[in-house]
């Protein structure tokens, strides 16, 4: 059988099931953008409609092993199933720019997120940044955020003091900005307690990560060009 000639514009998907292996060979970037949701169709995203056990010595999977793995032998089937659910060999440069993406998400989360329990203020990104070099964090581009920071947060707290920290805000925005900035209130936390006034003004208690009280004041304040009153509720 011929080996199928691998460049850089072909890479492999990779799925087992129940001990047997299966590969498909791919297009890298139009798969990466499958395999993230922002593409719906296959077409355009396989290189041959070929499933190998092997894909460097061209082993096809047999009938019976697909048909046992996937209840189909319809190619383009199986490989939609493996891109959903198999592992992706990403380039070396899609796999530096995904880490690097979903490294920021994680420092800005915990910048927004935490603070230094002494001084109760958020560490700037940079410190968490170096943080995350001196504990050799290790990023996962696939995993969201959520199932990760855990975790990283725990590697971090040998380097740097962290803790997390809520406080409640006392706000009231005048009525021609109130409705645009009820969303903006949302998106920063959760809203204790609002009041719709007699003069369409809104007064709400929000509920906020102490990090993130200084970008509720700056967006907020641009929201309601500097005339919204926000104090620390007691």
């Amino acid at each position: 059988m011929n080996t199928p000639i691998m460049d850089t514009k072909v890479t492999i998907v990779r799925f087992s099931v129940e001990g047997e292996k299966f590969e498909i060979l791919v297009k890298p970037d139009p798969a990466l953008e499958f395999k993230l949701g922002k593409r719906k169709d296959i077409s355009g995203v396989l290189i041959s409609d070929e499933i190998y056990s092997d894909s460097n010595k061209g082993t096809r999977a047999s009938t019976e092993k697909l048909m046992k793995a996937f209840k189909t032998t319809d190619p383009v089937a199986v490989a939609t199933i493996m891109l959903q659910k198999g592992d992706l060999n990403l380039t070396t440069d899609q796999r530096r720019k995904m880490v690097s993406e979903k490294r920021k998400q994680i420092v800005d989360f915990i910048s927004k997120t935490y603070v230094d329990p002494r001084s109760h203020l958020p560490h700037p990104p940079l410190r968490i940044e170096q943080a995350m070099d001196d504990a050799r964090v290790s990023v996962d581009p696939f995993r969201n955020t959520d199932e990760q920071i855990k975790e990283i947060l725990e590697q971090l707290r040998s380097i740097i003091p962290l803790k997390s920290e809520n406080m409640l805000l006392e706000i009231l925005v005048p009525a021609q900005f109130a409705a645009q900035s009820y969303s903006v209130l949302k998106s920063f936390g959760t809203l204790k307690k609002e009041e719709w006034q007699s003069n369409g003004a809104l007064k709400v208690i929000l509920d906020i990560p102490a990090a993130a009280r200084a970008n509720v004041m700056d967006r907020l304040g641009s929201v309601t060009k500097g005339t919204a009153s926000i104090e620390v509720a007691k």
